[in-house]
């Protein structure tokens, strides 16, 4: 009777340790970021500083709305300050996102006819992100968050 329980805990340990195994090898399967991750609607924050050309040189913000598509195209519609110049933007462009969720966007800016490279991160399951743009002379990061969490997809 002895042998009966031993052999009992040990198939009972050896069950539940393949479950584990497999329940968190299926929980890694599903970890992972992916163009479609961001697919919708952010409004975003940026803020920085300017520091070359010296003819644009100064502080920077803006907001605006960013969209995704889901399959590397983005657009965006932006209120900018310049040095306390405003100015109405639109933006077009592209992004990669990486399995790890981070990802690259670049982006050409009207009427200023600016291109501009971003590396950010996902955050928040896909409800956010935290940029900086990557370009030489600018020192700008970026916030978003999704405009309408659960029914933007």
């Amino acid at each position: 009777m002895k042998h009966s329980t031993i052999r009992k805990t040990f198939t009972m340990a050896a069950v539940t340790a393949l479950a584990l195994a497999l329940s968190s090898t299926a929980k890694s399967d599903n970890l992972g970021c992916s163009n479609a991750t961001v697919q919708g609607t952010f409004a975003y924050t940026s803020t920085g500083y300017i520091t070359a050309p010296p003819s644009i040189a100064g502080p920077f913000a803006e907001t605006g709305t960013q969209s995704f598509d889901g399959r590397g195209g983005t657009t965006a519609a932006v209120t900018s300050s310049q040095n306390g110049n405003i100015l109405p933007l639109t933006v077009t462009g592209t992004y990669t996102v990486n399995p790890d969720c981070t990802g690259t966007m670049t982006l050409q800016v009207s009427p200023i006819a600016v291109t501009v490279d971003v590396f950010f991160v996902i955050d928040d399951g896909g409800n956010g992100f935290q940029a900086i743009e990557t370009d030489a002379g600018f020192v700008i990061t970026r916030i978003g968050r999704r405009l309408f969490p659960g029914r933007d997809i």
